[in-house]
């Protein structure tokens, strides 16, 4: 069953965060995964729920996204991007 990784980014820092986007998407496909959303325009339909920047990762399943969430690769960029973004990250297990 997939893994998929959802991130909402609020970015505070473009220069800082140029990096983390630079670097980040090689450590995903080192790990199987693969983007489906990377920051396209949002609409909010229902609620009030006003994401800023969305990000949907798919792994093969949740333990390959979260060996990713905690390989030392990103455990280097997550530190770049908590310099510069304010970030909510969930794993959730597709069907």
């Amino acid at each position: 069953m997939a893994g998929y990784v959802i991130v909402n980014d609020a970015i505070t820092d473009e220069a800082v965060f140029a990096e983390f986007r630079a670097r980040i998407a090689a450590t995903v496909e080192a790990h199987g995964g693969r983007y489906l959303v990377r920051g396209g325009a949002t609409e909010v339909i229902d609620g009030e729920w006003r994401p800023d920047r969305i990000v949907i990762l798919e792994f093969d399943n949740v333990d390959r996204a979260r060996a990713w969430l905690n390989s030392p690769e990103y455990a280097e960029l997550r530190e770049i991007r908590r310099k510069s973004a304010n970030a909510s990250v969930v794993i959730v297990e597709g069907v």
